[in-house]
């Protein structure tokens, strides 16, 4: 019986089943049910049953055996509803196996088909199967089968809302990822409809990972699966490089980015970082309008309350969104203007009008000012304003209405900074200029011997003292003089005295030599002019006795040995020593030469 049992299943093995035409009887079919054939007996079994009006009860039986051996090698996430379909036809046969199989089955022939229940009877002895264990057999069968379409179902839900939500994660992300150019964009640009979508995100990731321990959780207490999936995180770093990928939900590793971390982090640097810098930009701009209004109309410097404010700003806390904040450039160029305003304020009303010096380190720190000015508001025209003003709309709305007038703001700046340079350049040029001469009623005489169209011919000068020289009112007469010279360049000692005309000449000024000296308190000076030109083998030289009190004392003409190349006072006796090497020569108090 074995032997024959094992030909006829290899008969049905070999040959293709389009090869029977005729009906095959179902304990022909049973030989492959019997060995397990499911898959080769499928189709027999199938045509067996819907083309007899009471087929075998046991083929039911066998039927949905073969089902739930589908259901089983189904792929729950890719064809869940394959699996739920095969164990619904397993249940269906399974109902019908259970209401025909009856104790007849078990008293004719029929009892072979259930020979895989046989086993002996221990209160008996007998071997065999019995109708109540095919009936257990099949009610568990039922149980378990309908417990593992509950969790199928429940494997493919939570599943599936894990890559939904994930999915749309991914795209809202996408969507916010595209609509700015860059990071700092994002950050600058971010409104009320952007901490939305955050929110959104955050929760969406959220519910996906959710989902995802749920999925686990299910997939466990189903059983095999054929997957094992893992949750591995990786963060988002690079905002417009990172995070757009999506992953493949039916690989193991599933590489997903974490949104969540992303839009929390995001939330919570606008909430609480952002935003309090957006209205204390709003304030410091009100701040400095109130100093320019201050310096407007009380004519006073502001420079104090500049240095309170300026430290105030939050220049650095909005340099870790964007490294050259337009508002900042704007507030620079605010401050510059009211510093250079300030200075023109302070130098007015503590002006010394007498002191050049002054006078040109004044109009120095103006210029320096200036090209403060100058400089910030170049750099402000160099800003692309109108994509700038995107990443800080409300400043630029609430400050300056709109884009346009911020740069007809900047380009007037910087006109102004032009202006007041070219002006302050001509006025410096103007106070060293000043520096070079001294000025006595409507004549102007020389500090500099690089003067040489003058008639003030400059012999002497004694720095930040005096001068002396000659002036000539033509090429023939000639007068000395000594001008004190002060900070005003308005001497406050100014006199002239008589020379020798003959000898004095201006052509003979190149053979013309001057010495001076003064006493110690600057109250007596004294002018020698010599000529290296000899007359009767004798040096021309004309001294004159000056007091800062009286005026000229005396001028006397003297032919001398050698040519001067010192002179002393001796404050003692009065006398002028005139000495060149070993030769010398004194004048008393009174003029006269020893």
């Amino acid at each position: 019986m074995h032997k024959i049992l094992i030909i006829k299943l290899l008969i049905f093995v070999l040959i293709p089943a389009g090869v029977f035409a005729q009906k095959l009887k179902y304990k022909e079919i049973f030989t492959l049910l019997d060995a397990k054939q499911y898959e080769r007996a499928e189709p027999f079994l199938r045509s067996y049953i819907n083309e007899n009006k009471a087929p075998e009860p046991s083929s039911f039986l066998f039927m949905g055996i073969i089902y739930q051996e589908k259901s089983a090698k189904d792929d729950v996430l890719k064809d869940s509803q394959g699996a739920i379909n095969h164990i619904d036809s397993a249940l269906l046969f399974y109902d019908k196996a259970y209401k025909t199989i009856n104790e007849k089955e078990f008293k004719g022939s029929s009892k072979d088909y259930y020979s895989m229940y046989n086993k002996r009877d221990l209160r008996t002895g007998e071997f065999g199967a019995k109708l109540s264990d095919v009936q257990f057999d099949i009610e568990k069968r039922t149980a378990a089968l309908r417990e593992r379409k509950d969790k199928i179902g429940l494997v493919k839900l939570y599943f599936t809302q894990a890559e939904e939500l994930y999915r749309r994660a991914n795209e809202l992300y996408k969507v916010i990822q595209h609509a700015f150019p860059g990071e700092r964009e994002f950050y600058l640009r971010s409104d009320d409809n952007v901490l939305k979508q955050l929110a959104t995100l955050s929760v969406r990731y959220d519910s996906a990972k959710k989902a995802f321990d749920h999925y686990k959780v299910s997939a466990g207490n189903l059983g095999k699966i054929g997957y094992n999936h893992t949750w591995s995180v990786s963060e988002i770093k690079d905002f417009k490089r990172d995070g757009a990928s999506l992953t493949n939900f039916y690989q193991d590793n599933l590489e997903v980015w974490d949104y969540k971390k992303f839009a929390d982090q995001a939330l919570a640097l606008i909430n609480t970082e952002l935003k309090p810098i957006r209205e204390n930009l709003l304030k410091y701009d009100i701040e400095i309008n109130k100093l320019r209004e201050k310096l407007k109309d009380d004519s006073v410097s502001v420079k104090s309350d500049l240095t309170k404010l300026v430290a105030s700003l939050l220049g650095e806390k909005l340099k870790k969104f964007d490294p050259d904040p337009l508002p900042m450039n704007v507030f620079a160029v605010k401050v510059a203007n009211l510093e250079y305003r300030s200075t023109l304020v302070e130098h007015k009303k503590g002006e010394k009008k007498n002191d050049v010096f002054e006078k040109l380190k004044q109009t120095e720190n103006e210029l320096k000012a200036l090209n403060k000015l100058d400089s910030v508001a170049t750099k402000l025209q160099s800003v692309n304003i109108d994509e700038e003003a995107l990443n800080y709309k409300t400043f630029v709305a609430e400050a300056y209405t709109n884009a346009v007038l911020l740069k007809s703001y900047a380009k007037a700046e910087k006109e102004y900074a032009d202006r007041e340079k070219k002006l302050k350049e001509k006025e410096l040029a103007s106070r060293k200029k000043a520096l070079q001469w001294l000025v006595h009623g409507n004549d102007s005489i020389p500090l500099s011997g690089d003067v040489t169209n003058s008639k003030f011919k400059l012999l002497v000068i004694q720095d930040e003292k005096y001068t002396a020289g000659i002036a000539f009112a033509d090429s023939v007469s000639g007068e000395g003089y000594l001008y004190t010279i002060t900070p005003s360049r308005i001497p406050d000692l100014s006199v002239k005295f008589p020379i020798d005309k003959t000898n004095f000449r201006e052509r003979r000024l190149v053979a013309t030599k001057a010495l001076s000296t003064t006493d110690e308190g600057a109250h007596i000076f004294f002018v020698l002019l010599v000529s290296s030109d000899k007359v009767k083998e004798k040096f021309p030289m004309t001294v004159a006795k000056i007091y800062r009190s009286d005026g000229l004392s005396w001028s006397q003409n003297y032919a001398i040995d050698f040519i001067p190349e010192e002179v002393h006072f001796i404050q003692a006796t009065g006398e002028l020593q005139v000495k060149a090497g070993d030769k010398l020569a004194l004048i008393d108090k009174g003029g006269k030469l020893k």
